[in-house]
């Protein structure tokens, strides 16, 4: 989402899928375990923001769904 001039916000084209942000991630040095707490601390500060993320990705529902209940639980231990 980006904040238009009157404050709204509106989605953001030009997308990229999962893998090439996964790439984007990796070149510049983030680890596995890195991104994993990216997710962890996206899930845990802004929840409706790493949904939204994930859907402008392009993921389906279930994904949504499976990858944030995976950010909940790696927080766990």
């Amino acid at each position: 989402m980006t904040n238009t001039p009157n404050n709204t916000t509106t989605p953001m084209t030009g997308a990229i899928n999962k893998q090439q942000w996964s790439e984007l991630f990796a070149d510049t040095g983030l680890t596995e375990a890195m991104m994993q707490q990216w997710h962890q601390l996206f899930e845990q500060r802004h929840p409706e923001g790493h949904e939204s993320f994930l859907r402008w990705l392009g993921e389906s529902s279930d994904e949504v769904a499976r990858i944030r209940q995976w950010s909940r639980d790696s927080r766990k231990g």
